[in-house]
C-alpha cells in the first residue's frame, strides 16, 4: 500500500540538472504497482486501494538551475531563474571596528528573539544578541529598537504587550548589561544619550505601535534616524515587509549595514535555496494553497520531489482526482493544484500525500481511528498522517541527500495527534548523510526541545520570508542595505558564454532596443544599465520569456553609500 505518488513507468528517472547533462535517477523511487488512474481524468477513483499514479508519455525539459549559483560566495548580476539573487551586502563583520568607537549605532534586532523569552524550556539562540555585544565592546553608543506584541516574561500576566521597562529587564539580564529603557522614538529626544555612560545601552519605545512604522513614513523614519550615526539592522525575520526601521531608515543616515544576526539568516536562506546535493526532497506542511503556488512552482522546478505533511494534502489529492471530503479542500484552489501537477509531470518527480491518517471524534467521545485517505467518516477530522504513511514517507526521505521541511504538518487547528510527523523528524535526523533544514517558527520548537539529533542550525525560524524568496520575490529589507564593493562577480550565472564583448547601454529604458540586439547578434554580450525599476522588471521579464542567454539589464541608483562611491548596482 504506497502513497498517492505523482511519477512515471520508466524504471529510472532522467533529468537536466544546471550544466545540460543528462542523470539518471533512480533513488526516489518505490517498488513498482500497478496504476489505476490518470490525472487527465480527474475522476473518482474506482479501487480505494489504488495508490500509484503514472504518466504514460515522459517528457523530457530542461531545467535551469541558476539558484545553485547564485548562493555561492560571489553575487549575480541578475536573476533569471525562480529565486531572488541576493545582492552583496555591506556587514557589521566587515565594518571597520575603529570607525565605531564612539558611534551612536542603532540596532534594529529581531524582535522574534523575545518569543524566546516567554518559553520556560527555551533562551534565545546564543548568537541572537552577538551584534550588540560587540558594538558594545568596540565602544558604540548602542541604541535598541524594534516591535514586539506577544507577551515574553512581563510580571503581570494581563499584560496584552509588554512595555519597554519590562523589556529593557528581560535585555539586560540576556546581555548582561544595562539596558535603560526610554519612552521616545528618537535618541534627539533623549537629552542624556550624549552624557550618558558608556555601560548603558538605550532601547527605544515599541515600534509597533507606531502607525508611521508599519506604513514606512518618511518622517517616521527621518526621526528614528536623527541624532544617529550608523543603522544596524539584525531583524531578519522583517526582511520580507516594508518597515521604517528596516526601510525608510536607509534614506537618512550616513552607514545601513547589516548585524551578526541578520548575516546567519541570509546564509541559512542561501544554504536552503542552493541545490547542489541531489536527491533534494521537499516536505510542504500548511495550507493556503492559492497564495503559495508561485513558492510550490518554485520547489516542483528544483526539487526531485515533494512530500505533502499538511492540509495542503488534500488540494493536491482532489487536483489528482481522489476523492476527498470537501470540507477539506481550499475553495478556488483546484487550478493552482493543478498546475502543481502539471509541472511535476513535465519533470517526471513523484509528489507524495498520505495514504492514512489518524483522525478524531469530539462527539459524543474522544476517540481516535486509523482511516484511509479515501473513506475518512462523516465527523472525524485527520489530526497526524498515519502509520502507513509514516513508513513510506521515511523510505523516500532516506534516499536524500538534502531536504527543506517547511510550513506545520497539522491538518486542522487541533492539537491532538499520534506523534506521525515528530517520528518523521526524528528519523530524519538520524540521516548522517541528509542535510535537512526546518522553516518555521512554533512548528518544530517540540522537535527542538526533544531531540538530540538537531541543533539550531537546522531550524529557520523565518517561515515568511522562505516563502517569499521561494515566491521569487524580492527581500525590501535586505536591499535597502549597503552594498559591498569591491566584490567579484560570476558572469557565468548571467550569460551563456562570458567571454564575447560586451556592450552595454547606458540608460537603456524599456529594452527593447537591447533585447533586439540581442536575438540579431549571438556573437556578443549586452548589458543594460537603467535608474527606473518597473522598466528593468519589464525587461528582465522579456529576457527570461525569450529564453536570451546573452543580454541582461540591472537597476543602477545614484545613492552615495559608506565608502564615497556613487553608483550602486542593485
Amino acid at each position: 500500500m504506497m502513497n498517492q505518488v505523482l511519477t512515471f513507468p520508466q524504471p529510472k528517472l532522467y533529468f537536466k540538472n544546471s550544466n545540460s547533462k543528462t542523470c539518471a535517477f533512480d533513488s526516489l523511487k518505490f517498488p513498482p504497482e500497478k496504476s489505476c488512474f490518470h490525472p487527465r481524468n480527474r475522476t473518482a477513483l474506482k479501487r480505494k486501494e489504488c495508490s500509484v499514479v503514472l504518466f504514460s508519455l515522459p517528457v523530457s525539459c530542461k531545467v535551469v538551475d541558476q539558484a545553485e549559483h547564485s548562493l555561492t560566495e560571489k553575487d549575480a548580476v541578475c536573476g533569471r531563474g525562480n529565486f531572488t539573487v541576493f545582492p552583496h551586502i555591506q556587514t557589521l563583520r566587515n565594518f571597520p571596528k575603529e570607525k565605531l568607537f564612539g558611534k551612536v549605532v542603532m540596532v534594529r534586532f529581531d524582535s522574534m528573539v523575545l518569543l524566546q523569552g516567554r518559553k520556560g524550556h527555551q533562551s534565545p539562540p546564543a548568537n541572537a544578541f552577538s551584534t550588540i555585544k560587540y558594538l558594545h565592546e568596540a565602544g558604540a553608543k548602542v541604541v535598541l529598537v524594534g516591535g514586539w506584541r506577544e507577551t515574553i516574561n512581563s510580571r503581570s500576566s494581563s499584560e496584552p504587550c509588554p512595555s519597554v521597562e519590562s523589556v529593557a529587564e528581560f535585555l539586560s539580564s540576556v546581555l548582561e548589561l544595562q539596558v535603560v529603557p526610554v519612552k521616545y522614538v528618537s535618541v534627539c529626544m533623549h537629552s542624556g544619550v550624549g552624557e550618558s555612560k558608556r555601560s548603558d545601552i538605550l532601547l527605544l519605545a515599541n515600534l509597533f505601535h507606531y502607525k508611521g512604522e508599519r506604513a514606512n513614513c518618511s518622517n517616521f523614519a527621518k526621526e528614528l534616524a536623527s541624532g544617529v550615526d550608523i543603522v544596524v539592522n539584525d531583524a531578519f525575520s522583517e526582511s520580507h515587509k516594508v518597515l521604517a526601521s528596516t526601510v525608510g531608515i536607509a534614506s537618512f543616515c550616513n552607514a545601513y549595514i547589516a548585524g551578526f544576526y541578520f548575516e546567519e539568516g541570509l546564509h541559512k536562506l542561501k544554504k536552503i535555496i542552493k541545490t547542489t546535493e541531489k536527491p533534494y526532497m521537499a516536505i510542504i506542511g500548511g495550507g493556503n494553497l492559492a497564495d503559495k503556488v508561485a513558492a510550490l512552482h518554485s520547489l516542483t522546478s528544483t526539487c526531485d520531489g515533494l512530500i505533502f505533511v499538511g492540509s495542503m494534502a488534500f488540494q493536491i489529492m482532489h487536483a489528482l482526482g481522489v476523492p476527498v471530503p470537501m470540507k477539506f479542500v481550499e475553495l478556488g484552489a483546484l487550478k493552482e493544484a493543478v498546475s502543481i501537477v502539471e509541472t511535476a509531470k513535465l519533470r517526471n518527480i513523484p509528489l507524495v500525500v498520505p495514504k492514512d491518517f489518524w483522525c478524531i471524534k469530539n462527539h459524543p467521545l474522544n476517540q481516535i481511528e486509523i482511516f484511509s485517505a479515501y473513506s475518512i467518516s462523516e465527523g472525524w477530522q485527520p489530526v497526524d498522517i498515519g502509520p502507513r504513511s509514516l513508513q513510506e514517507m521515511i523510505y523516500l526521505a532516506s534516499k536524500c541527500k538534502k531536504i527543506i521541511w517547511i510550513g506545520p504538518s497539522r491538518f486542522s487547528s487541533s492539537k491532538q495527534d499520534k506523534g506521525g510527523t515528530l517520528e518523521l523528524a526524528e528519523t530524519l535526523g538520524n540521516l548522517s548523510s541528509c542535510d535537512i533544514t526546518f522553516v518555521g517558527k512554533i512548528e518544530f520548537e517540540e522537535l527542538l526541545r526533544k531531540s538530540k539529533s538537531f541543533s539550531n542550525d537546522n531550524f529557520v525560524k523565518t517561515a515568511a520570508v522562505v516563502w517569499e524568496v521561494l515566491k521569487g520575490r524580492k527581500l525590501p529589507g535586505l536591499l535597502a542595505l549597503d552594498r559591498a564593493y569591491p566584490y567579484q562577480v560570476d558572469w557565468s550565472v548571467t550569460y551563456g558564454d562570458p567571454t564575447r564583448p560586451l556592450v552595454v547601454d547606458v540608460g537603456s529604458g524599456n529594452g527593447l532596443f537591447l533585447v533586439g540586439m540581442a536575438r540579431r547578434r549571438k556573437d556578443m554580450n549586452f548589458l543594460g544599465l537603467e535608474i527606473n525599476a518597473k522598466l528593468v522588471d519589464r525587461c528582465l521579464e522579456d529576457i527570461h520569456r525569450l529564453d536570451l542567454h546573452n543580454v541582461v539589464q540591472t537597476l543602477i541608483s545614484t545613492s552615495q553609500n559608506t565608502g564615497g562611491e556613487c553608483c550602486r548596482v542593485h
